[in-house]
């Protein structure tokens, strides 16, 4: 017997963001773990550590927990098991977000109370800029997906519009970039990484 999916089921889209973004954790050398990125702080192996901290995040709400009792930086991994604990942290979010019904729960995130697709939505976004963080650090940009930045670039304005960036926090003030620019150039400057850096 087949079922039919749920209308608006973001399960699809974050699947592949996720993809893309464990491809790009996969690929990193412990020789590049000190590399810089784009995120303000964040060197390769921070951003490693805070995308399974993310994982880890939106397993705990969709269980019925609170994001904020896990740390933003998961550390204390070898250098050579982070896809490992990727692919971990990653099972457990499908684990328990497999049920059609987690979609119209309501989950509570650090920053808002939303229907549990409207979060793995946001979440999706988070993982396609993730991505790009990592890929721009360690060289491996014409990896990524296109579609997936243009997704993101049409849903961040609902969850971080530029008018409310204090400076504070994961994103700075949006860069002018040439509007033809690559959707993920694009994608960097709207969150404000400087595409060149």
């Amino acid at each position: 017997m087949t079922t039919t999916p749920p209308v608006d089921d973001p399960r699809p889209v974050f699947a592949r963001a996720v993809d893309q973004a464990e491809k790009q954790v996969e690929a990193v050398r412990p020789d590049e773990l000190g590399n810089s990125t784009p995120c303000a702080d964040y060197d390769v192996r921070a951003l490693l550590g805070h995308m399974i901290s993310v994982l880890y995040k939106i397993a705990r709400v969709g269980a019925g927990g609170d994001a904020r009792e896990i740390a933003d930086v998961i550390d204390g991994i070898a250098d050579t098991d982070w896809a490992d604990a990727f692919t971990k942290a990653r099972s457990d979010v499908e684990r328990v977000w497999a049920a059609d019904e987690m979609l119209d729960r309501m989950v509570t995130l650090p920053w808002a109370t939303l229907p549990g697709r409207v979060a793995l939505d946001a979440y999706t976004h988070e993982f396609t800029a993730h991505a790009w963080d990592l890929a721009h650090a360690t060289g491996r940009l014409s990896e990524l997906d296109p579609d997936l930045a243009v997704r993101a670039l049409d849903a961040f304005p609902k969850f971080a519009p530029p008018e409310t960036r204090s400076g504070q926090g994961p994103f700075g003030p949006a860069i002018a970039v040439s509007a033809d620019a690559d959707a993920y150039i694009r994608l960097a400057a709207y969150l404000g990484r400087r595409p060149g850096r």
